[in-house]
Order: C-alpha cells, then sequence, then structure tokens
C-alpha cells in the first residue's frame, strides 16, 4: 500500500509540472487519494468526509486569517504610499552609485516581506525600484534578484509564515520563531552577497528595461499612482515595523499584532473622515490579493490531514525510515543535493507536496518537528526566489525585461547556499 501512496504522490507532481490541474486541485485529489487507498472510511473518527475534508480544510485557518491581513496590510501600505515613500527615499540616498541604490532597495524589500510575500510584496518593492535601479545601471537580472532577495530575506520574520509553520508542523510559534532568528542571518547575509558580488561581476548596464515597452497596463498604473501621491508622513513609515516590535518585543500574539499595523497604517496616513472608505477598500483588496493562498491552504490542510491518516502513516512508515538519511553529515548532504526538487513546483516545495512529505516525516516519527520545521524553511527560502513558476518570480522578471529562468540562475547559487545553512543548524541542533 505504500507503493500505491508514493505513486499517487509521483502522478500529483505530474499534475502539477504539467499544469493540467491547479496546485490547489491537485492537492485535494492528492489527499483524497490517498485516504482511500489507506482505507479510511467515509465518515466517524480518521475518515474520508470527517477527518480529511472537514477538518484539514479548516486546519490551517489561523493561517488564512492572518495570511489575510497580512494582505490587509499590504494593500493599505500601497495606497497610502508608505512603501513607494520607502523605495523613493532609498532611492534619492542612493544617487547614481548603483550598488548602494541596490542595497537599499534589498532592505526596503526586505522590510516589506516582512508583511506579505508572493507578488504582492514585489510589486511593492519593484514597481519604483526596479526602474530605479535599471535606470543607475543596476543589471536587469540583478535588479530583479535584488527584489526577491530581499523579500526572502524578509521572510524569516514575516509573521504568516510562522502561523503557517506553527499550525502545519504542530509547533509552538516561540519553537518556529527561535529557528527563524537562526535562519534570517543565513538570508540576509547572501542576500547582500548577491548585491555586491552580481553587481560588480556584470558591472554597469546603461540600458532601460523593456518592462517600459510592454509592461502591463495595471503596473504602469501602480507606478503613476505612487508618483502622483507624494512621501508618507515619516511616521507612517514605521507601519511594517510595528506588528514585528510588538509579536518579538512584547509577544503579543500574531494577528494582534498585524492589525495594529493595519490600524497603524490607517491613523498616521488617513483623515478621520475617510477611516471606513479606506479600511473598506483595502480590505476588499486585500481578500483579493489572499484569495490563491488561501484555497492553496485548503488543499495543503485536506492532504496533511490524509497522511496521517493511521492507515497512511503505516504504510509509509518502513518506506520513508529505509531512504530518510539519520546521520547529520548524510542529512544535509542529502537535503543539499534534493534542492533543485522544491523548484517548478515539485515534490519538496512546502506549498505543495513538500507539505504532504514533511507531514509524513513527523506522523512516521522519522526526525522531529522542529528537524521538519529546519528542512521546510530552508526550502521555502529556495522557492521563494529562483521558481520560475512563483508568482513573485514571473512578475520580478518580467518587469525588468528578462526571462524567469535567468533569474532562477542567476539567484540559485545564493539561495541555495543559504538551504544549506539552514540545514547544517538543524542537523547540528536537532539530529
Amino acid at each position: 500500500m505504500g507503493i500505491v501512496i508514493l505513486l499517487i504522490m509521483l502522478a500529483g507532481v505530474g499534475l502539477m509540472l504539467t499544469r493540467r490541474l491547479p496546485t490547489a486541485f491537485a492537492l485535494v485529489l492528492l489527499g483524497l487519494a490517498i485516504a482511500v487507498v489507506a482505507k479510511a472510511p467515509l465518515t466517524g473518527k480518521n475518515s474520508i468526509l470527517d477527518t480529511v475534508v472537514q477538518e484539514g480544510a479548516v486546519a490551517l485557518a489561523a493561517t488564512m486569517l492572518a495570511v489575510l491581513i497580512g494582505s490587509w496590510l499590504g494593500k493599505l501600505m500601497e495606497e497610502t504610499g508608505i512603501a513607494g515613500t520607502l523605495v523613493r527615499k532609498i532611492v534619492e540616498f542612493g544617487g547614481d552609485r548603483p550598488t548602494v541604490v541596490a542595497l537599499g532597495v534589498l532592505a526596503v524589500s526586505a522590510l516589506i516581506g516582512t508583511v506579505t510575500g508572493s507578488a504582492p510584496a514585489a510589486m511593492m518593492a519593484g514597481i519604483i525600484g526596479i526602474p530605479a535601479m535599471i535606470a543607475v545601471g543596476v543589471p536587469k537580472a540583478t535588479a530583479a534578484g535584488t527584489i526577491l532577495m530581499g523579500i526572502a530575506a524578509g521572510m524569516p520574520f514575516e509573521l504568516p509564515v510562522w502561523q503557517f509553520f506553527s499550525t502545519a508542523l504542530d509547533l509552538p510559534l516561540e519553537t518556529v520563531k527561535g529557528f527563524m532568528m537562526k535562519l534570517f542571518p543565513l538570508a540576509a547575509f547572501f542576500a547582500v552577497l548577491f548585491v555586491l558580488v552580481e553587481n560588480r561581476r556584470k558591472g554597469v548596464e546603461h540600458a532601460w528595461s523593456l518592462a517600459s515597452v510592454r509592461e502591463r497596463p495595471d503596473s504602469a498604473r501602480r507606478r503613476d499612482r505612487a508618483r502622483r501621491m507624494g512621501d508618507a508622513p515619516w511616521y507612517a513609515l514605521l507601519a511594517p515595523v510595528v506588528p514585528l516590535v510588538l509579536a518579538l518585543g512584547f509577544k503579543l500574539a500574531i494577528i494582534p499584532s498585524m492589525l495594529a499595523g493595519v490600524l497603524w497604517a490607517l491613523f498616521t496616513t488617513t483623515r478621520p473622515g475617510q477611516y471606513n472608505k479606506r479600511l473598506l477598500r483595502t480590505l476588499y483588496g486585500g481578500f483579493e490579493v489572499a484569495a490563491p493562498p488561501i484555497a492553496l491552504f485548503v488543499a495543503i490542510g485536506i492532504l496533511l490531514a490524509s497522511v496521517k491518516l493511521p492507515g497512511a502513516v503505516d504504510a509509509l512508515n518502513p518506506l520513508v525510515k529505509a531512504v530518510a538519511p539519520g546521520n547529520a553529515f548524510v542529512f544535509v548532504l542529502v537535503f543539499t543535493l534534493l534542492v533543485p526538487l522544491c523548484l517548478y513546483r515539485g515534490p519538496l516545495n512546502v506549498y505543495g507536496l513538500g507539505a504532504g512529505i514533511a507531514g509524513v516525516l513527523i506522523a512516521a516519527g522519522i526526525y522531529p518537528a522542529v528537524a521538519v520545521l529546519g528542512l521546510t524553511a530552508s526550502y521555502n527560502q529556495v522557492f521563494g526566489v529562483s521558481d520560475p513558476t512563483s508568482t513573485q518570480t514571473v512578475w520580478a522578471a518580467q518587469y525588468s525585461g528578462v526571462s524567469p529562468q535567468q533569474v532562477m540562475l542567476r539567484t540559485l547559487p545564493y539561495v541555495w547556499c543559504v538551504a544549506l545553512g539552514g540545514f547544517v543548524v538543524t542537523a547540528a541542533t536537532q539530529l
């Protein structure tokens, strides 16, 4: 039965890679198929309908709400000019020095990446930042990579990501935060190294982005609106920092911390008579942004519930134990070599089949949950930057006038090193 479940997983990977089915739909079908093969009853305890569908669909509800509030805050930062002001101030400070401008945009991207990830973060930082970098001579692929590496550097502080790993892996938030604090210096170091090395290696290229010729109309409108709005007040620029201070410094829960960021962004930029309209408008915009990841989290919850069924655990346990590396050195070596499998929506992508594999490793007792956190969080650094199918990579590449594959080749060596560092930390502390 274990072999059958593995074959079903491979079929799911094929459906996602060939794009015959959207990832969320493929994961739901995969979860249901595994439950059937595991001989789960239709209803009752450890059943298809009650456990896999009903409980699994809402298992990551806290993560979904955190993603929605993060998207809400992101829309507020965009509409009120907070994000645009941050980028413009950095560009003005950098002048015509390509490396200084790129490092500044990298820092702003990291700050925005703590609020929300994916394409919205790339747009907020990149709509002004990418043309500014290219205008001062930063190579196009390096400009796109700078935005993505910056977002990834901020990812260890992204509160919805904390909530996702805490819920999916059944770990306390303090444990997740502890590992993320160890991962952040690695992500930040290699992000800065990327900017320094790639700008020096490629030299100055005074060429305008192809995006100026064929950019999407909505991106052009966003950039023009950002220019017209003027600067947000300096104290409003603290909006992305407020949730972090509350969550890290005062140990406030994630959702209240993020709501505080929403209120800060609102009250520091908006006249009292406009509160209601702006709140509702940006909230509805946040729903639009958050819809795809929320659908994905529903599907991931269903998949996690299915692989944790007793029948699935019993079937997969001997197979996983036979191939999972136990020695710390072999652990680091094997999982470092497997890094490419989290690209192109591959089997180690944590927002796909990788979540199911993580569930199997924990349910079967192969590794402690904290070690699985180390694996998945490290792989997530690679996926978030270099996967040519991820929305932020596609947007940043196209807006810069290069292909996602060019960005992947430019950034992959650096995020591969980040993943390696994460595996070393995991092996040294958990194995």
